[in-house]
């Protein structure tokens, strides 16, 4: 019994000692980072603010330039030719290709607009895949919704139905965003590694079954029963 309280005793001191010399470790970063400002001279400053507000300004240009493209928002674009020209002037694109009768496209359409304004590096488009035959075809889109996730004018990957959403309609505009980050086709800032949906799994989600098959290659919808 002694030796297991000493033990316990030892073990205290060496996490309070590890403590404390993080703590220390800290302190004294931040005390070289007080003593590197206070020694910097009236130019040396300057030219650090000079560095910063060019920085906001050329954030702010960029910004200006996406939204000037018609990124900040969700868009419909009427036609496959504005397709071309859209995913041609910038850099990340997301297309929404839809039907009007598939009530999947709204669920798809609430949270992309959310997303639109979030992610103003991003152009969020949607585009009528009865309208566009020629596209579905060259993209081989077969289940509605899809989104076409496009990287300097390449189709770089598919979100198709909710599959890779937790296999439910009533997923979060997080598991969306966690699936566009893992395209890199935003800027994503959460943990890759974590899919949101893992963590809704854990509260007892009830998950519906959303796999379709599609038939001679015509176009599903992923809510549909057609056989």
């Amino acid at each position: 019994k002694m030796a297991a309280d000493t033990s316990v005793d030892i073990l205290q001191k060496v996490l309070e000692n590890e403590i404390l010399q993080s703590t220390k470790v800290v302190e004294e970063h931040l005390d070289a980072e007080i003593q590197k400002l206070d020694q910097m001279d009236e130019d040396e400053l300057e030219r650090l603010k000079q560095r910063r507000l060019e920085a906001l300004k050329k954030s702010q240009q960029q910004k200006q330039e996406w939204l000037s493209k018609g990124h900040g928002e969700y868009r419909e674009i009427p036609s496959e030719r504005d397709f071309f020209q859209e995913v041609k002037e910038s850099k990340n694109v997301v297309c929404h290709f839809y039907r009007d009768t598939t009530f999947r496209c709204q669920i798809m359409d609430k949270h992309l607009t959310v997303l639109a304004k979030k992610h103003i590096e991003t152009k969020f488009l949607k585009l009528n895949a009865e309208k566009s035959p020629f596209l579905c075809e060259r993209l081989r889109i077969k289940v509605i919704p899809t989104l076409a996730l496009i990287k300097d004018g390449k189709t770089q990957d598919y979100v198709v139905g909710f599959t890779d959403l937790g296999n439910t309609d009533d997923f979060t505009t997080e598991t969306l965003e966690w699936r566009l980050g893992c395209a890199d086709v935003i800027n994503y800032s959460g943990n890759l590694m974590e899919p949101p949906f893992q963590s809704q799994k854990k509260y007892g989600t009830s998950l519906t079954k959303l796999d379709k098959k599609t038939i001679r290659g015509k176009i599903y919808d992923s809510d549909s029963d057609d056989d």
